[in-house]
């Protein structure tokens, strides 16, 4: 078993110890030490990193034997060795993980709603909430009760006891696990069982802020950031808050109110242009029934066209309007996006999606469709007109 140094002084940078087995296993070396300051992987908190002997330490796991392992990218021999823990990674873990358990003893506290599960992420943290409900009240209350005590700066304690007597001193969440336990207390607020690494006082976290919420079947997931990562996030928003406030011309306070005045207009142009479209199709269509008028034998017209600019939207009016009065097959496309589209009036026999796979083999097009329709895209533009010919081919060759 190895002596974790971590769970009673998180704080130690670096540390000394003996090598007990070193092992290569792949392309590393699997080391294993009769004490350590190096936190493993475990409950939701990642490993540290750092150095044995200046050798990088590139992953850290618990084994099987309740030993900590050390996978470095040169071999260690038996004997004394020198540790050094990545103090900017562990400070910052410690952070998240601290603030993470402020956190949850805020949503017990003010709302009742338990954590279930905590992740702590390379740029987010998140924890897992069951709840019936959870609005932005509850996340605004959470978020100022934590960041209260943060900048009261409460000692953070660690307490080693039973599963009985840590639950006689309440602990949030309760162990049925044998032995002598490990529990990490805020002064006056929370006393949690857990064998992570976490700071010494809650002012060392800076500050929280939720920065997400998202509903993941019965539970509520929040993302979180505290500390250094807190403060990376913010000089984001200001950054991006910024930049919009100068494209907008307006003041920071203001961007919100401009921006949802220009996405109401958006959707009004957006909103006129398809109505404006839909008829363009219909009298462009109307142009092409009477250019392509029938013959004398009851076989279906079959209209091809390739125009230079026609979106997916404009193409599925195109054949609508083409074929609705009856007796029509319409392949149409367009030169500069790509897209094709097969359509036929419902009386006449044959089969657009079958039509399209056939002709697509050739041109590598993607897309699918059924009996009255089809379409898709092919990836050369300039193949439109092609395709379209040996559509068009194929429909000739079953007597259309």
């Amino acid at each position: 078993m190895t002596e974790r140094l971590y769970y009673r002084d998180s704080m130690l940078r670096k540390f000394d110890a003996q090598v007990i087995s070193c092992e290569k296993e792949g392309e590393r070396w699997k080391i294993v030490l009769d004490r350590t300051a190096f936190y493993p992987t475990s409950g939701g908190q990642p490993h540290d990193l750092g150095k044995l002997n200046g050798v990088p330490v590139v992953e850290v796991a618990d084994d099987a034997e309740k030993k900590v392992v050390h996978y470095a990218a040169a071999d260690i021999p038996v004997g004394a060795v020198h540790g050094e823990i990545d103090w900017a990674r562990r400070f910052d873990h410690m952070q998240q993980h601290t603030g993470q358990h402020l956190l949850s003893a805020a949503f017990i506290e003010l709302f009742q709603f338990p954590t279930v599960s905590f992740h702590l992420g390379k740029e987010n943290s998140t924890i897992d909430l069951q709840a019936p409900s959870v609005v932005p009240r509850h996340l605004e209350e959470a978020e100022r009760r934590v960041n209260e005590i943060i900048f009261e700066d409460r000692p953070v304690v660690i307490r080693f006891g039973t599963a009985e007597e840590l639950e006689g001193l309440g602990i949030r969440k309760k162990v049925e696990r044998d032995g002598v336990l490990r529990a990490i207390e805020v002064e006056g607020f929370d006393r949690q069982p857990c064998g992570g690494t976490h700071l010494e006082r809650t002012g060392q976290a800076g500050l929280l802020l939720i920065r997400k919420m998202e509903r993941r079947r019965d539970l509520w997931r929040l993302e979180f950031v505290c500390g250094l990562r807190a403060l990376v996030a913010a000089r984001g928003d200001f950054a991006a808050l910024t930049q919009a406030a100068a494209l907008l011309s307006c003041g920071l306070a203001d961007v919100p109110d401009v921006l949802g005045k220009l996405v109401e207009k958006a959707r009004q142009s957006n909103s006129a242009a398809m109505s404006l479209e839909k008829r363009l199709a219909e009298y462009e269509a109307r142009e092409m029934l009477a250019a392509n008028s029938p013959g004398t034998t009851a076989a279906p017209r079959i209209i091809v066209t390739a125009l230079e600019d026609a979106s997916f939207t404009y193409l599925q009016h195109l054949t609508s309007a083409l074929v609705r009065p009856g007796g029509v097959i319409a392949l149409v496309g367009g030169r500069s996006t790509g897209h094709v589209m097969f359509a036929k009036a419902a009386e006449i026999a044959g089969d657009m999606g079958a039509v399209f796979r056939e002709s697509a083999k050739e041109f590598g097009a993607k897309g699918g469709g059924g009996s009255n329709q089809a379409q898709g895209s092919v990836a050369d533009p300039a193949k439109v007109e092609e395709l379209l010919a040996r559509a068009r081919k194929s429909l000739e060759k079953a007597g259309l």
